[in-house]
């Protein structure tokens, strides 16, 4: 049967696993009577409440005789790791674009990895049904992107089709009368446009794994594509390491994809995208051989972490009434599992203390680990991530990114002044009726609890994208902190409407009557630049006057709702936020009061002895 590898690569939110789901309707992969989910592809319960796309999926239809093997991608910069490997196992890639947000940040970075390992690319203009979508304005965009990063002359008269795949239909024609019913157009010109896989079918074996699995039955999965000759069920092979030693296993377990299954197989051939269970600590990039026969492939590349974090045991007085999984050698289990499927984590423990560092590719990609470990019922706290600094030829870095903004024009200033201070460069302003689009270079450090102020002072109406772009000299500047204080409990017990009702005209809530709070927790944010202890717990003294009813009735004020990535952007370098299977909560480093007042006063005496 004829092979075609293709990878669907995009900007977050650009429709790549709706797509998809089109392709394997439309490809009657499916039975008559099987039911097809909305992103089918999204099979993790947070990609599917959330609708992106986190781990890279693979799934393979056949159509009239073709087998195409599709690569679902993450849309988001932090798993852009994954888009980068698996340019290695394709030689084409549908770039999809929203018919009216155009060209994204992350479409650059997508296109320019599938650029850069030389794969055709077609081009999907989605959405088109969209109100004020304008496909012809999107296909200049993307042919002035293919330009502005060296595409080849050959890849400049890229095939074009025009889709819904929410209504699921397609056209050669940016017409949106010329729509209709199913993918032909893209099953055509995958067939047409994306050359068969270049490897080579006889000779001894060669397949490298570009991504990983893991399952408790048979421990690590490596998929990948079979480089050349054939590979069995069974069958003993060399594993040429990363560190350019040589090990021989024995392949347990052999599995193709078809639809949404991973099925058995018993051997593969070179073109084909399989996964392979049965070898120890396999690592992406290695290359398994036959036996005795070692070529090994060039070696992947892997972009390094750029944000770490400290994970450890949760010390607060609530500690142990939600959570079954406390200890920490329950937290570093998991963490090192996370490890053997996650390729861009790095984990190690601090020598004497019960707290390890995690380090990832962003906020997301370690707010949705923690996520992850609390709906499995782990307890933990963590501190407030921080940006990775290196040491590049002898000079002091740090990671920076692209930033960019759509923001209504009202909006603008209130935006250009606080990137301004936190370091950003703008590079590029464009205006667009009353819509401004911006695009910054700004340290990642001067994002760190940016998007919550942001959202704030766009109310709501801006849209943000960023993605990792380069290590620069590190500057001297003091950003990433928040500037303004927090309401710190200073007792213990259960939050009350009357104590409450005193404290709110200091600043902003966070929770609610009932709650129960420590001394130490954050239970809201000052109106001012310091911190301030308040008690939430105070009752109402009880009189033998009788009140009147308007004196019973306390109105409050909606407390400010936090999601569990606004919290670890929030916090500050003396603050944790403590995670449960049922909440999450921010409090003080040190708890006690008076204890930390004095530590913040010594910190106080530090600081002034430095500056003179």
């Amino acid at each position: 049967m004829n092979v075609r590898n293709v990878a669907i690569i995009a900007h977050v939110d650009h429709g790549k696993t709706t797509l998809v789901n089109q392709l394997l309707i439309n490809s009657h992969t499916f039975r008559e009577n099987e039911k097809v989910v909305d992103r089918a592809m999204d099979s993790n319960d947070i990609e599917r409440e959330r609708g992106i796309t986190i781990l890279a999926k693979t799934t393979a239809i056949h159509y009239k005789d073709y087998r195409i093997n599709i690569l679902d991608t993450p849309g988001h910069a932090d798993f852009g790791g994954e888009v980068e490997r698996i340019m290695n196992m394709v030689d084409g890639v549908l770039l999809v674009v929203d018919a009216f947000e155009g060209t994204m940040p992350q479409t650059r970075f997508v296109l320019k990895k599938a650029l850069e390992a030389h794969v055709k690319p077609i081009v999907v203009v989605n959405k088109v049904d969209r109100p004020n979508a304008n496909p012809a304005r999107v296909v200049d965009e993307v042919l002035d992107l293919f330009i502005e990063l060296g595409a080849p002359d050959e890849f400049l008269e890229f095939k074009t089709i025009y889709c819904s795949a929410l209504k699921g239909t397609s056209s050669y024609s940016a017409k949106i009368e010329d729509q209709a019913p199913g993918m032909d157009p893209i099953f055509e010109s995958i067939i047409s446009e994306i050359p068969e896989p270049r490897v080579t079918h006889d000779g001894p074996l060669q397949f490298q794994p570009a991504l990983l699995d893991y399952n408790d039955f048979v421990g690590k999965i490596g998929i990948g594509l079979v480089k050349r000759g054939t590979i069995h069920e069974n069958e003993m092979v060399s594993v040429s390491r990363l560190d350019g030693s040589v090990k021989n296993f024995r392949i347990q377990k052999l599995f193709g994809f078809l639809g949404l299954n991973r099925i058995e197989i018993k051997e593969a051939q070179a073109g084909d995208i399989i996964a392979v269970a049965g070898i120890p600590d396999l690592n992406v990039g290695e290359t398994i051989c036959e036996l005795n026969n070692v070529a090994a492939l060039p070696l992947l590349r892997i972009d390094p972490p750029t944000l770490q974090m400290t994970f450890g045991v949760n010390s607060s007085p609530f500690a142990g009434q939600d959570g079954k999984l406390l200890t920490f050698s329950k937290i570093e289990e998991r963490l090192e599992r996370e490890v053997q499927r996650d390729v861009s984590l790095k984990v190690s423990r601090i020598p004497n203390t019960e707290s390890l560092i995690v380090s990832g590719r962003g906020e997301l990609h370690l707010s949705i680990l923690i996520e992850n470990m609390r709906r499995e019922g782990y307890e933990l706290q963590v501190s407030k991530p921080e940006v990775i600094i290196k040491e590049i030829d002898g000079v002091k870095c740090e990671p920076f990114e692209d930033v960019a903004i759509d923001v209504p024009e009202d909006y603008l200033g209130s935006v250009i002044d606080s990137l301004s201070s936190r370091g950003g460069e703008l590079v590029h302003m464009q205006y667009n009726e009353n819509q401004v689009k911006v695009e910054y270079i700004v340290p990642s450090r001067g994002l760190l609890g940016f998007v919550n102020n942001f959202l704030t002072m766009t109310k709501g109406y801006g849209i943000i994208n960023h993605t990792f772009r380069e290590y620069r000299p590190y500057l001297k500047m003091n950003v990433g902190e928040r500037t303004i204080g927090v309401l710190v409990a200073v007792d213990s017990g259960q939050a009350t409407p009357y104590a409450i009702e005193h404290v709110e005209e200091r600043g902003t809530m966070f929770i609610l009557p009932g709650a129960k709070v420590y001394e130490g927790m954050i239970v809201g944010e000052n109106k001012y630049n310091n911190d301030l202890g308040v008690t939430v717990v105070k009752e109402k003294e009880k009189t033998n006057m009788r009140s009147a009813s308007k004196d019973t009735t306390v109105v409050l004020k909606t407390p400010r709702k936090m999601s569990l990535e606004e919290c670890l952007d929030y916090i500050n370098s003396d603050e944790l936020v403590e995670i449960t299977p049922t909440t999450y909560r921010m409090r003080k480093k040190i708890l006690n009061y008076a204890e930390r007042k004095k530590y913040e006063a010594k910190i106080a005496k530090q600081k002034e002895a430095e500056n003179n």
